[in-house]
């Protein structure tokens, strides 16, 4: 199973430090039967790259509540065993859980596939969209327009043995 797990800059330099993503449990999205019902396609990759959004979402989030690191969604892409991960059938019921699992152990960051990480160029909006978050919660149509810029930016692919160059 592909699982796409949310990350900041620090967070992945804390993986390279550790040499794994963890400790455990670990939030992170994959292609659950919610994803499926909410994105409404069969295509295995398109629900791929939207479990790969939800996590560049959840990246964002934590970029929301870090406000010392560096204003970049970070996503790396792991495939892992359908039993090392868990996820609430029920979740699925809020929308900011959709395609949500949590993977039940550590892992080694060399079973990661790819790291996905904005580019330079999305940062002014990446910083604006952390900032108008919590106001787009709230209901707020412009907050969430600046929210949805980020979403503008397509995150770039690396491989793992690139981590140290993108730190």
């Amino acid at each position: 199973m592909r699982v796409y797990v949310p990350l900041t800059l620090s967070g992945l330099a804390e993986a390279h430090r550790t040499g794994q993503l963890g400790p455990a449990p670990l939030d992170a999205f994959a292609v659950t039967p919610a994803l499926r019902e909410w994105y409404l396609s069969e295509d295995v990759e398109e629900l791929e790259y939207a479990a790969l959004g939800r996590a560049a979402q959840a990246s964002l989030r934590m970029l929301a509540t870090d406000p010392a690191a560096a204003r970049r969604r970070v996503v790396v892409a792991l495939d892992v065993a359908d039993g090392a991960t868990a996820f609430d059938p029920d979740s699925g019921l809020d929308r900011s859980t959709i395609g949500g699992v949590r993977l039940t152990a550590a892992v080694p960051l060399a079973k990661a596939a790819a790291v996905h990480i904005d580019s330079g160029d999305a940062e002014a909006d990446v910083a604006a969209a952390a900032a108008a978050l919590g106001a787009a919660d709230l209901g707020d149509d412009d907050a969430q327009f600046t929210v949805d810029g980020a979403e503008d930016h397509e995150l770039m692919w690396f491989g793992v043995q690139e981590i140290p160059g993108l730190l």
